[in-house]
């Protein structure tokens, strides 16, 4: 009896060590950024996660469809450009979900298109792959107007 108290108590130290641990770490994460650090970050993604810069998308698509410097210039603006609306629709609280997600599509098939444009035909070949494989993902399966533009 004596024995099976002492555990319980030791359980519930233990319980309320990790759970205080826990919430200390919580705060030291949250306490030192300064509002003015936070400004400077990009604003989270779907998730959690954070959203990459127009400078690291566009050196993401490099590696990926080996962009020349010119079509690096190109892009870049392009990319900025949808960042900067759907930061702006998702803050729209005027407009419904479904009207917001549309309005999302419309957005990114008109910069897949402009950036389309832009890349050479086995570029294109490989772009186009890899959008209709983010649709799929998604859980779109391919987009109602068929495959994206080449």
């Amino acid at each position: 009896m004596k024995n099976q108290f002492c555990r319980i108590a030791l359980s519930g130290l233990l319980a309320t060590g990790l759970t205080l641990g826990t919430a200390a770490a919580f705060a030291q994460q949250d306490s030192p950024a300064a509002p003015d650090a936070s400004a400077q970050q990009p604003a989270p993604g779907r998730m959690g996660r954070q959203q990459m810069t127009p400078d690291e998308q566009v050196a993401r698509m490099t590696k990926r469809y080996d962009l020349s410097a010119d079509q690096q210039t190109q892009i870049k603006p392009i990319v900025a450009d949808t960042q900067q609306q759907m930061m702006a629709l998702r803050q729209d609280s005027s407009m419904s979900r479904e009207d917001k997600m549309t309005k999302m599509m419309s957005i990114r098939e008109g910069a897949n298109t402009k950036i389309s444009a832009i890349l050479n035909d086995s570029q294109k070949q490989k772009f186009a792959e890899d959008q209709q494989k983010r649709e799929q993902h998604r859980g779109g399966g391919a987009p109602a107007g068929g495959p994206p533009a080449q």
